[in-house]
C-alpha cells in the first residue's frame, strides 16, 4: 500500500510537471485562446441581446467592432504613460546617473562589498532600457491579439452550437459540470472585469489626484499608470508605487518628502486593493490572497505578460468548475477566499 501510494504521487508530479512543460512550450497557442475564452465570455451577453434585433453576422461585426476598441484603447493608455515617463527619464538621464553615483558612495564609504557588483551590473540606462522595451512590447503585440480575435469570432459564431450539443451528453454529471460550471464561470469573469475597471479607475484618480496635490510631475500619466496596472494584482501595484517613488527621488531631493509620497501610495494601493474592492466584489470572487500571489507569479513565468493578466481569472474558473462536483469541491475549498 505504501509503494502503491509513492507510486501515485510519483506519477502525479511527473504528470504536474509534464503538463507545465507543455503549457510554457504551447503559450504562443494557449495563451491567446484563454484570453480569447475570456473575451467571450464577457462579449457574449451583448453578442446574444444584438443576434435578438439584429442578423448573427451583423451582430457579431458590432460585438468585435466595440471589443478592439477597447483593446486599442486600453493599449494606447498604456504606451502613452510608458513612454512619456520614458521621455521624461531620458531627459533626467544624467540626474539620475549622479544620484546613482551618491548612492553607490554612500556604500562603499560604509563597507557594504555588493557596492562593486551593483555598479558593475546596474546602471541608470538599465531603467530607461526596461521603459523602452515595455512600451516596444506594448507596441509589437498586434499579432497576439489577432489570434485571439480569430478565436473570439469564431467562438461567438459556435456559442449556441457548443451549448446545444454539451445539452445532449449521455453523462449528467459531466453535463452539469460543464454547462452550470461554464455559466457561472462566465459570469465571474465578467464581474470581476467589471470589479477590476472600477478599482483601477479609482486608483487611477486616486494617484493622479495624489501627484498633483504633492506636486509630483507627471500626474495624469502616473494615474494612468496606475489604472493599466492595476489590472495585474500585487506586481502592478508594487510597480505602480515604485516607480512614482524613484521618479520623485530626482525632482523633490529630499528622502523625507519621498518616503512620505511612497508611503502614501501605498496606503492608496492598499486602501483599494484590501479594503475596498474586496467589499464590492464580494464572496462570490473571494480567492485565498496566497493563491493568487502564486498564480500571478506562475502565469507569468509560463506565459509573461499575457499570464500576469489572465493568471487570476484562470483560478476564478478553477474554483468555480471544481466546486461544481464532489469529487473536486476541495480544490474550491481549499483555494477559496476565507470564510466569512
Amino acid at each position: 500500500m505504501t509503494g502503491d501510494t509513492g507510486l501515485r504521487v510519483a506519477a502525479s508530479i511527473t504528470a504536474a510537471i509534464l503538463v507545465i512543460a507543455a503549457l510554457y512550450a504551447t503559450r504562443a497557442i494557449f495563451a491567446p485562446l484563454t484570453f480569447a475564452l475570456l473575451i467571450m465570455a464577457i462579449v457574449w451577453p451583448m453578442q446574444r441581446r444584438l443576434q435578438i434585433v439584429l442578423p448573427r453576422l451583423v451582430a457579431l461585426a458590432v460585438s468585435m467592432m466595440v471589443t478592439i476598441a477597447v483593446i486599442i484603447g486600453f493599449g494606447s493608455l498604456a504606451t502613452w504613460a510608458f513612454g512619456r515617463i520614458g521621455l521624461f527619464m531620458v531627459a533626467d538621464a544624467e540626474r539620475y546617473r549622479a544620484l546613482y553615483n551618491q548612492i553607490a558612495d554612500w556604500l562603499e564609504e560604509h563597507g557594504v562589498i555588493v557596492a562593486g557588483l551593483w555598479a558593475e551590473h546596474f546602471d541608470v540606462s538599465w531603467i530607461i532600457r526596461v521603459f523602452q522595451e515595455v512600451s516596444a512590447r506594448i507596441n509589437n503585440t498586434l499579432s497576439f491579439w489577432a489570434v485571439v480575435l480569430v478565436y473570439v469570432i469564431l467562438g461567438l459564431l459556435e456559442v449556441d452550437d457548443i451549448a446545444a450539443r454539451l445539452r445532449r451528453l449521455g453523462d449528467a454529471a459531466t453535463k452539469r459540470v460543464l454547462l452550470q460550471g461554464g455559466a457561472a464561470t462566465a459570469a465571474k469573469f465578467r464581474r470581476y472585469m467589471l470589479v477590476r475597471t472600477l478599482m483601477s479607475a479609482i486608483t487611477g484618480l486616486l494617484v493622479a489626484g495624489f501627484a498633483l496635490g504633492t506636486g509630483l510631475g507627471l500626474p495624469v500619466e502616473w494615474g494612468v499608470l496606475a489604472f493599466v496596472l492595476n489590472y495585474i494584482p500585487f506586481i502592478g501595484s508594487l510597480v505602480s508605487t515604485v516607480l512614482p517613488t524613484l521618479f520623485a527621488v530626482v525632482q523633490f531631493g529630499s528622502w523625507e518628502a519621498v518616503a512620505i509620497l511612497f508611503v502614501c501610495l501605498g496606503l492608496v494601493q492598499f486602501m483599494v486593493g484590501s479594503y475596498l474592492e474586496p467589499r464590492i466584489a464580494g464572496s462570490a470572487l473571494s480567492i485565498s490572497p496566497f493563491a493568487v500571489l502564486f498564480t500571478v507569479f506562475f502565469w507569468t513565468f509560463l506565459w509573461g505578460i499575457p499570464g500576469a493578466l489572465i493568471g487570476v481569472p484562470i483560478v476564478i474558473a478553477l474554483v468555480t468548475l471544481c466546486a461544481e462536483h464532489p469529487s473536486s469541491r476541495w480544490v474550491s475549498d481549499v483555494l477559496g477566499g476565507p470564510a466569512e
